[in-house]
């Protein structure tokens, strides 16, 4: 469990939403298959009942130019796959975790990062919306980022986020966190955000063309299927890890303050715990 590989398959499931039929069937048959022997363009299409043409615009609504750069890329790592009894609950959850944390690393963006830090940085006031799970995961963010001298405040109340549109303008952030990509309340407390001049930052695991009429940045998370149940494992944990690599690029970016600010506020926690016993 040691090794991360870029894999193909996140940017796949990315765009899945929005595949016809015929595509939906060649992104389940690349999603679902190993490594074949025969992968050509008029090999696969026989194979799937599709046409050539749908196989190349397959590739171009993955971010490719045309299949054979797409083969390319999903040529160049090997799957690694294990045998998983349904009966041993420990090796699932491990396995999920570790197919989850390859899926992080192969969306990663460290440019897009850098950016997101710069706005969190430069931004007075910093609003997070999020419903359920995701909801949570906000509040945990703005615990963590306090600690570091972060004006940031989460909701999870879809009345206070249409609310707060009075409070913000061009000196604020919204981040919007909805693994769906559907949640209507929190994608359209960002549109109102956008529209009051703030830096509008989605946290997702869909990527559409839509969301960049209203976000800045859009941050994909991986995903996994019927992860939203949470059968597994915890349906935050993919927007945990991105939200842990922004931490640890904003902590880097201003080490020696932050670091001292977040052990200034462990003191003040540990002397209140003190206090109370």
């Amino acid at each position: 469990m040691n090794q991360y590989e870029k894999d193909i398959v996140p940017l796949i499931e990315a765009v899945y939403g929005k595949l016809t039929p015929s595509e939906k069937s060649i992104a389940d048959f690349f999603i679902h298959h190993g490594q074949e022997e025969d992968l050509s363009s008029k090999s696969v299409s026989q194979r799937l009942f599709v046409s050539e043409a749908t196989l190349s615009r397959f590739a171009k609504k993955c971010g490719f130019k045309g299949y054979r750069e797409f083969l390319f890329r999903y040529k160049q790592t090997e799957k690694m796959t294990d045998d998983v009894s349904a009966s041993d609950h420990i090796k699932l959850v491990l396995n999920t975790y570790q197919e989850l944390l390859n899926k992080s690393y192969s969306l990663l963006d460290e440019e897009q990062i850098g950016r997101i830090v710069q706005i969190l940085s430069e931004k007075k006031r910093i609003y997070v919306y999020g419903k359920g799970s995701s909801g949570t995961v906000g509040m945990e963010m703005k615990m963590r980022f306090m600690r570091i001298g972060v004006n940031i405040e989460a909701t999870m109340d879809e009345h206070i986020m249409k609310m707060n549109s009075v409070l913000l303008n061009e000196e604020c952030a919204v981040i919007g966190i909805s693994v769906s990509g559907k949640t209507k309340v929190v994608l359209d407390s960002l549109k109102i955000a956008k529209k009051c001049g703030a830096a509008v930052i989605l946290m997702t695991s869909r990527k559409e063309k839509q969301f960049a009429e209203f976000c800045d940045e859009v941050m994909l998370a991986a995903v996994k299927e019927n992860l939203e149940g949470g059968k597994a494992i915890s349906p935050q944990f993919p927007i945990l890890v991105m939200v842990d690599m922004l931490y640890s690029r904003m902590i880097r970016s201003d080490h020696v303050r932050r670091e001292t600010l977040h052990e200034y506020t462990l003191e003040v926690l540990n002397e209140k715990s003190a206090g109370k016993e």
